[in-house]
C-alpha cells in the first residue's frame, strides 16, 4: 500500500514538473505578424518584390515592437501593426484590397483582447480607411461584437474615425484581377493554387494578402488582429473567417493569441484559432503541438489550406501553414528580428 501511494505522488510530482516547464516565461513581451499565406515560390517571385514585401513586413512589426518596448499595451501594438499593412498596397487588406463581383472593395477585420476576452468585428465596409481600427473601436464603444456594412460606416463616422471615398481603396492591378476573372467567369477562392493567379503574375496563387498581428506586451496581455479585403470576385456580401471570432481571431491571457489566413470557409468551420488556444487549455498541448495538430492534421483533412501566427501568453511563437509560403515575421523582447516568406 505504501507502495501505491508512493507511486502516485511520485507521478504528480513528474506532472508537476512537467507542466512547470512549460510555464517558463522566455519571452516578457513580443509580436508576430503575417501577411498572407499560399503557393508562394521564390522561383516565381523577381528580387524587387521579394525585397519590397520583406520591407513592408520590417516597417510594420518595428512599429508594434518599438510600443510594446515602450511599454505600451498589446491593442496598440496590433492597431498600429496592421495600419502599416492596411495602407500598403502590396497586401489584400485596406488599400490593397481586392475587388468584389460589383467592382468595390468590401473590408473585414476583426479584434480581440486577450485579458478580458472581449471582441470587436466589421464586415463588409466600403468607406472607412482603417478596418482594424473599426473593429477595436466596436470593441470598446459598443455593446456589439459585430458590425456590417452601412451600419458600421454610420457607426465609424459618429465615434470620429477616418473615412475615405470608396476611390482611396482602387489599385490598378487588383481591378485588372478582377476583369481577368470575370472574363473567365471564375470565382477565385482564398489561396487556392489549382486556380491562376491574377494579382501578381510573378506569384502563382489566387489569394495571399490578408494580414494579422499577435502581440504580447510587459503586463502579461495578449492581443490578435486580423483585416482583411476577402475574396476576388466575390459576390452576395460573401464574408470570410477574418471577422470571425474563434475563426480568423482570438486571443486569451490563459493561453495564446492567434491571428489566421487562408481558406476561409475551413477556417469558420474549423474554428481554427478558437481550437489552438483550447487544445492548450484542455488538453495542456504547447503552442507548436497545437498549431501543428489544427493546421496540418485537421484543417488539412478537411480540405482547406492556409495557415496561422501565434503568440503564447509565455511569449513562445508559431508560424504554421500547409502551402508553399506565408509572408511572416517576429521580434522576440531581445529585438531579434525573423523574416520568412517560402515554406522551409
Amino acid at each position: 500500500m505504501k507502495n501505491s501511494f508512493l507511486l502516485v505522488f511520485l507521478s504528480l510530482f513528474l506532472i508537476s514538473c512537467e507542466t512547470t516547464s512549460k510555464e517558463e516565461k522566455i519571452n516578457d513581451f513580443a509580436i508576430i505578424i503575417h501577411g498572407g499565406a499560399g503557393t508562394i515560390l521564390k522561383k516565381n517571385m523577381t528580387d524587387e518584390k521579394e525585397a519590397a514585401y520583406k520591407a513592408k513586413l520590417e516597417e510594420a512589426i518595428k512599429v508594434g515592437y518599438t510600443i510594446l518596448k515602450n511599454g505600451g499595451t498589446s491593442t496598440e501594438a496590433v492597431l498600429k501593426t496592421i495600419q502599416v499593412m492596411e495602407e500598403s498596397p502590396l497586401f489584400n487588406a485596406g488599400k490593397g484590397a481586392v475587388f468584389t463581383n460589383a467592382g468595390t472593395n468590401e473590408l473585414d477585420a476583426s479584434f480581440m483582447d486577450g485579458k478580458t476576452l472581449n471582441a470587436g468585428a466589421v464586415a463588409g465596409v466600403k468607406d472607412v480607411k482603417s478596418p482594424i481600427e473599426l473593429a477595436i473601436k466596436i470593441m470598446t464603444d459598443s455593446e456589439h461584437v459585430m458590425l456590417s456594412g452601412e451600419g458600421a460606416s454610420t457607426f465609424a463616422k459618429e465615434k470620429g474615425l477616418e473615412m475615405v471615398d470608396p476611390s482611396y481603396f482602387y489599385t490598378e492591378n487588383r481591378f485588372q484581377s478582377l476583369q481577368k476573372i470575370i472574363e473567365q467567369e471564375k470565382t477565385q477562392l482564398d489561396h487556392d493554387d489549382k486556380k491562376a493567379n491574377f494579382y501578381d503574375p510573378n506569384i502563382k496563387d489566387s489569394k495571399y494578402g490578408t494580414v494579422g498581428c499577435v502581440a504580447l506586451d510587459k503586463n502579461g496581455n495578449i492581443a490578435a488582429g486580423t483585416s482583411t479585403g476577402g475574396m476576388t470576385n466575390k459576390r452576395w456580401g460573401r464574408i470570410g473567417d477574418a471577422p470571425i471570432i474563434g475563426s480568423g481571431t482570438y486571443a486569451n491571457n490563459n493561453t495564446c493569441g492567434v491571428s489566421s489566413t487562408g481558406w476561409g470557409e475551413y477556417f469558420i468551420r474549423s474554428q481554427v484559432a478558437y481550437d489552438i488556444s483550447a487544445q492548450m487549455e484542455y488538453q495542456k498541448k504547447s503552442l507548436k503541438e497545437a498549431t501543428k495538430d489544427v493546421i496540418q492534421n485537421k484543417l488539412t483533412k478537411l480540405g482547406g489550406t492556409g495557415g496561422v501566427v501565434a503568440l503564447d501568453k509565455n511569449g513562445n511563437m508559431s508560424f504554421e501553414f500547409n502551402t508553399e509560403g506565408m509572408y511572416r515575421a517576429s521580434m522576440d523582447e531581445k529585438g531579434e528580428l525573423i523574416i520568412k516568406i517560402y515554406k522551409e
